[in-house]
C-alpha cells in the first residue's frame, strides 16, 4: 500500500491549473468536516440533557472569562486550560450549548483527520473518496455513546493530534510557523489534563531528535536561536497559566490541588488479559487472540514477500479482510458500552498491527506508536477509565497499520479503484453513522429515549436553545429559572450537580466549586467552602439553591415534585452541602424541588 504523498507537478501549467484544484480539494474537505459536524449535532448531539457535566467544562470557562484565576478563585483537581480554550465557545455566535457542542464535534473530527494524516503520510488534499470516508466514519466512532459537549479529554486528543500534524509538517518542509504552532499546541496538552503530560516529553524529544534539527547541532548560533523560539513555543502557555497563577499568589494552591487529587494508572487497559490469560480465548477479548493469529501470519508473509510471490501476496490481503472482520466485530459486539470493554480491544488490538507493520517493512511504525501512546493517555480517567473517546482512531490505525504491511500486488484501473474506494467509504459512514444515531436514539448520555425528549430548554433560556430533554429534567431546569427570577441577588449557587446553571443563566457562583464532587474536592476545598458561606453571610446579597432530586432520578425522566418544604432534606455527597445550609444565616426559601437560602441585597 503506497502511502507516500505525489510530489507536485513542475509543469507549465502548475501556477494556473493545480493551486485552482488545490483549493477546490481544501474547500470540499472543509464542507464536509463542517457539515458532519453541524449534522451530528442536529442529529445526536441536541438529543438528551444532563445538569452535571454537560456543563462542567463551560462553568468554568464562564468564570475565567469574568476574570477568575485558576486555584486561586477556582479550585481544580486539573489544571484549567480547557477553561480558557473554550472561552471561544462564548464568542461564536448562536446558542451557547448547541455552539458548544458544535465545536467540539470539530475538535474530534479534526483530531481524527490529524492522525489519519500522520498514519499514512498523505496530504488531505490527496485523499480520495476512501479515506476520506473512513475517517469520517472513525470521527463518529470516537463520539460513539458520548455525550456531544465540551470536555477536557476530547481537549487533549485535539491538542495532542493537531499539535503532532502541525509539527510533524513543520519539521519536513523547514517551516518555523507550522513547527512552532505545533509546538504550541503539544505544550498545552497537559493543561487540560494531566494524563497528557507525556505529550511534551514526546513532542521534545521528537523536535531534538529529527534530522533538521540535528544538521549543524551545536556549530552555529543560529542554530541555538532556533531552538530556543522552538522551546519558548513548547513552553508558551505553561509560562501564560503559571504566570497568571503566580502573579495571583496561587503557585502553592495549585500545586497542592493538581497532586491532590485519586491517581489514575491505566491499571483497567493494562490488564486486560494480563491478569487473567484465560480471557484471550472469551469474548470480546478473543477478538484480539484472532486478530493476533491473523496478523502473525501476515508479518510472515510480508517479511519473506520476495519468496512468497503472488500466492502470498493474495493470502495476504485475505488476512486483512479477516484483520478488519475482527475489527468490526469487536466495533459491534461492543455496542458503545464501557463495560463491554471493547475500547481496550480496539487499543490492544492497534498494539498487534503495529509489532506486524514493523516485522513486515522492518521499520517502526512511529506515528502509529503515536496514537497508541494517546489512546493510553485517553484512558487515563475517574469516571471512564478506558479510550471510548478514541475507539476510532485506534479502529482506523489499525486497518491502516496492517494495509501497510501488505506485499505488492499489481493495481487495478483507476476507475476501479476509484469505484472501490468510493463504496468503502460511504458504506462505512453510513454504518458508522446508523449505529451512533440508533445507540443515542434508544438512550442519550443520562437521559431517555429520543422520542421522549420533549421538552426544549430553549423555552427556558435562549442559551440552550435546541437542546431537547425528557419533562422531568426540563421542569427540573425550569424551576432553577424560576427560582433566579423569584430571589435575586449578585452571587447565585446551585449545589450541587448542576454547574451548567451558571453559563447558562448567566449567575455568579461565589463559592470556588461548580460541581463539589467527591473527587472533585482536593485540598483545602471543604475549608474554602465553609469560609465562603462566612463572608456571605457577612456581605450578603446572596442565593445559595440545594437540590432535593437526584441525578439518577433525573435521568429516568423524574419525578421532579412541584413544590417541597423548607425542612426537605438535600441531596448531598459528602455532608458539605448540609454543613453549608446550616451555616448560611440568610432565610430559607422554597421554589419548585429546591431548598434555598436567601438574603437579599
Amino acid at each position: 500500500m503506497d502511502v507516500a504523498s505525489p510530489p507536485l507537478s513542475t509543469g507549465p501549467d502548475t501556477a494556473v491549473v493545480r493551486p485552482s484544484r488545490t483549493v477546490l480539494r481544501l474547500s470540499l474537505h472543509a464542507a464536509w468536516v463542517l457539515a458532519l459536524a453541524v449534522v451530528t449535532e442536529l442529529r445526536v448531539g441536541r438529543f438528551g440533557f444532563h445538569p452535571s457535566d454537560q456543563g462542567f467544562i463551560l462553568a468554568q470557562a464562564w468564570r475565567v472569562l469574568h476574570g477568575e484565576v485558576p486555584h486561586s478563585d477556582i479550585i481544580s483537581a486539573r489544571p484549567l486550560g480547557s477553561a480558557y480554550l473554550h472561552v471561544v465557545d462564548f464568542v461564536v455566535p448562536g446558542p451557547l450549548f448547541f455552539v458548544s457542542s458544535v465545536l467540539s464535534m470539530l475538535e474530534i473530527i479534526l483530531a481524527t483527520i490529524a492522525f489519519a494524516v500522520l498514519v499514512t503520510r498523505r496530504r488531505v488534499r490527496d485523499w480520495g473518496p476512501g479515506l476520506t470516508g473512513l475517517t469520517a466514519a472513525a470521527s463518529l466512532l470516537n463520539l460513539n455513546a458520548f455525550p456531544l459537549m465540551a470536555w477536557h479529554t476530547i481537549d487533549g486528543i485535539f491538542l495532542t493530534a493537531c499539535g503532532a500534524w502541525a509539527l510533524d509538517s513543520g519539521l519536513r518542509r523547514e517551516s518555523a510557523w507550522p513547527r512552532r504552532l505545533g509546538l504550541v499546541l503539544l505544550g498545552t496538552a497537559v493543561f487540560v489534563k494531566q494524563s497528557f503530560a507525556p505529550v511534551p516529553l514526546i513532542a521534545l524529544c521528537w523536535l531534538l531528535l529529527h534530522p533538521s534539527l540535528r544538521d549543524g547541532a551545536f556549530r552555529t548560533g543560529r542554530w541555538w536561536a532556533r531552538l530556543a523560539w522552538d522551546l519558548l513555543a513548547l513552553g508558551a502557555f505553561l509560562v501564560f497559566y503559571l504566570g497568571i497563577v503566580t502573579f495571583d499568589g496561587g503557585l502553592g494552591a495549585m500545586a497542592e490541588q493538581l497532586t491532590g487529587g485519586l491517581p489514575a494508572y491505566g491499571e483497567r487497559l493494562l490488564g486486560l488479559w494480563l491478569e487473567n490469560p484465560e480471557t484471550l480465548l472469551l469474548p470480546p477479548v478473543r477478538g484480539l487472540t484472532f486478530f493476533a493469529i491473523a496478523g502473525v501470519l501476515l508479518a510472515l508473509l510480508g517479511y519473506f514477500r520476495d519468496r512468497a510471490g503472488f500466492t502470498g501476496a493474495l493470502l495476504a490481503r485475505l488476512l486483512l479482510l479477516a484483520g478488519v472482520a475482527v475489527v468490526v466485530g469487536t466495533v459491534v459486539d461492543g455496542h458503545f458500552t464501557g463495560a463491554s470493554r471493547w475500547a481496550d480491544v480496539l487499543w490492544w488490538i492497534l498494539g498487534v498491527a503495529l509489532l506486524v507493520n514493523w516485522a513486515a517493512n522492518r521499520r517502526f511504525p512511529k506515528m502509529g506508536a503515536l496514537v497508541f501512546a494517546t489512546g493510553f493517555m485517553t484512558s487515563l480517567s475517574w469516571g471512564n477509565d478506558t479510550p471510548t473517546l478514541f475507539t476510532g482512531t485506534l479502529a482506523l490505525t489499525a486497518i491502516l497499520e496492517l494495509s501497510d504491511a501488505l506485499p505488492p500486488l499489481p493495481e487495478p484501473s483507476g476507475r476501479i479503484r476509484l469505484a472501490g474506494a468510493t463504496a468503502m467509504g460511504l458504506v462505512a459512514v453510513l454504518a458508522s453513522g446508523w449505529a451512533v444515531i440508533t445507540h443515542h436514539d434508544d438512550a442519550a448520555y443520562l437521559d431517555m429515549a429520543r422520542e421522549k425528549l420533549t421538552g426544549d430548554l430553549g423555552a427556558v433560556t435562549p442559551s440552550m436553545r435546541g437542546i431537547r430533554t425528557n419533562p422531568g429534567t426540563f421542569t427540573y431546569v425550569s424551576q432553577i429559572q424560576d427560582c433566579v427570577t423569584r430571589f435575586p441577588a449578585g452571587r447565585t449557587a446551585v449545589l450541587p450537580d448542576n454547574p451548567f446553571a451558571y453559563p447558562a443563566f448567566g449567575l455568579h457562583n461565589p463559592f470556588p466549586l461548580e460541581w463539589p464532587l467527591p473527587l472533585e474536592i482536593v485540598a483545602d476545598a471543604p475549608q474554602r467552602m465553609l469560609a465562603t458561606a462566612d463572608e456571605l453571610n457577612r456581605d450578603g446579597d446572596y442565593l445559595v439553591l440545594f437540590q432535593t432530586v437526584s441525578m439518577p432520578t433525573l435521568a429516568k425522566g423524574g419525578p421532579v415534585p412541584a413544590e417541597v418544604t423548607g425542612d426537605t432534606p438535600i441531596f448531598d455527597y459528602l455532608g458539605l452541602e448540609n454543613a453549608l445550609r446550616s451555616r448560611l444565616t440568610g432565610q430559607t426559601v422554597t421554589c419548585g424541588s429546591f431548598v434555598g437560602k436567601w438574603m437579599p441585597k
